[in-house]
């Protein structure tokens, strides 16, 4: 591989890594916001358990999320000398409000997980919701600059310089807000459908006590009702992302969706590949007319065609598959956990094991969205960097070390999973619910 392909795999390699705690890191805290509520509503001290159960994995992991994210700061200044120029002249401003960000989730952090015992329930709740809006509003002006490198906004290239730069024009791109909603309730839907898993995993166990099976049903009970609104909050932000892409992105939705030629009633293609000879998705179901209502609220709505642009300007077509990895699961995740929410309080039924094993894969399958989603959005925006402005190879660097650093930082990053997966088993391990249960009891 030449640099600037081994600078895409190293930096895709390492976000992917990152995003995993990130993504946690942002959805864990509302989670514990929702235990501690329960708590203070109903007195239970199952919930007041959780919270700090919950708090102690999420303490393990955002340790390695800032780890990761550190690194993956360093990365972007190695590997991509030309973008980082640029950024630093326009889009620089959600970076340094994210210090304030972090300190606030960093400061509350620390005096929920260090001070617990010692706050009342109302200043707990205050603790984490702060820690909830630090984590939040981090990934949200983060990913802004994401957002800005698919709609850049707010300056000028004049003779190959950058002038007339507005940096409140470039913080509130036209992807602002679809990208920090969908960044956030991604993020709660995730975390939710991790506990889930969890809570489902441990119910499977026949010889766990009564006491650490009520603990665990209530466990699910939240998740579960979280992850079904998060994952109606994602479907209708996706509608939005659509039409934003639509109006600005009109080379990623063709690509998203393998269509060729501008057409009104453009049809939605579920699952298959797009065929490049035949200018088809191959194997897909094609609903009539329903991308064009995506696009534009209206069946007729002329949804332009991948062969409206130059041939070397297409994102690379397997992107229609991510993009139905991506939405294919959370559609499933929204269709399942809307049938065990109506089948345990419409139907007023309990729940089966066949249930239990069934959502046991939702947390799994929640992170290999984000991924897909990630993977979709980046790898749709190519060959730009920054759409139409600067393309990845002018961004890159052009060092011959760039594949020694993918292999050494691929090493780092499997010692840190499996540090984190030793780590988390060790204490969980060591301290089970049941332990925290009798303290308490």
């Amino acid at each position: 591989m030449d640099p600037v392909m081994y600078a895409r795999v190293l930096f895709g390699s390492s976000l992917g890594f990152h995003i995993i705690y990130a993504t946690l890191g942002v959805g864990l805290p509302l989670m514990i916001i929702l235990s501690e509520l329960m708590h203070i509503i109903t007195k239970d001290r199952h919930y007041t358990i959780m919270a700090r159960r919950i708090t102690k994995g999420f303490a393990i992991l955002i340790a390695v999320s800032i780890a990761s994210g550190t690194i993956v700061g360093v990365l972007l200044s190695l590997l991509w000398p030309g973008f980082m120029e640029m950024v630093g002249q326009i889009i620089a401003l959600p970076f340094l409000i994210e210090i304030f960000a972090f300190l606030i989730e960093a400061v509350f952090m620390s005096i929920y997980l260090y001070a617990a015992d010692r706050l009342s329930p109302a200043m707990r709740l205050g603790s984490i919701i702060l820690v909830a809006i630090g984590a939040v509003g981090s990934a949200i002006l983060i990913t802004d600059a994401h957002a800005w490198m698919n709609t850049p906004d707010g300056f000028r290239i004049v003779n190959g310089e950058v002038v007339d730069v507005d940096p409140w024009d470039a913080f509130f791109n036209p992807s602002f807000f679809a990208t920090a909603i969908h960044v956030t309730v991604s993020a709660y839907m995730t975390a939710a459908f991790v506990i889930a898993s969890v809570a489902a995993f441990k119910l499977l166990k026949r010889n766990i006590l009564k006491e650490e099976r009520s603990y665990h049903m209530k466990g699910l009970k939240i998740s579960l009702v979280l992850g079904l609104l998060m994952s109606l909050a994602t479907a209708v932000n996706g509608h939005e992302t659509a039409q934003m892409l639509h109006e600005y992105m009109p080379r990623k939705l063709a690509a998203a969706e393998g269509l060729f030629e501008t057409q009104s009633y453009a049809p939605l293609a579920i699952g298959g590949f797009t065929d490049e000879e035949s200018e088809s998705v191959k194997f897909a179901i094609e609903i009539p007319g329903a991308l064009s209502f995506l696009a534009g609220d209206r069946f007729d709505t002329e949804v332009l065609g991948l062969n409206e642009f130059p041939k070397d300007e297409w994102p690379p077509l397997f992107v229609h598959t991510l993009f139905n990895v991506m939405v294919g699961i959370g559609t499933l995740l929204l269709l399942y956990s809307a049938f065990l929410v109506i089948w345990k309080y419409v139907l007023k039924k309990e729940f089966k094991p066949w249930m239990f094993a069934g959502l046991t894969a939702g947390g799994p399958l929640a992170i290999i969205a984000i991924e897909a989603g990630w993977c979709f959005s980046c790898i749709g925006r190519q060959p730009w960097t920054i759409t139409d402005v600067m393309r990845t190879t002018e961004a890159a660097t052009d060092s011959d070390y760039v594949g020694l650093l993918f292999f050494l930082f691929a090493g780092l990053y499997i010692a840190l999973l499996f540090i984190t997966s030793f780590v988390m088993r060790y204490y969980f391990k060591r301290n089970p619910v049941m332990k925290d249960l009798q303290q308490e009891g």
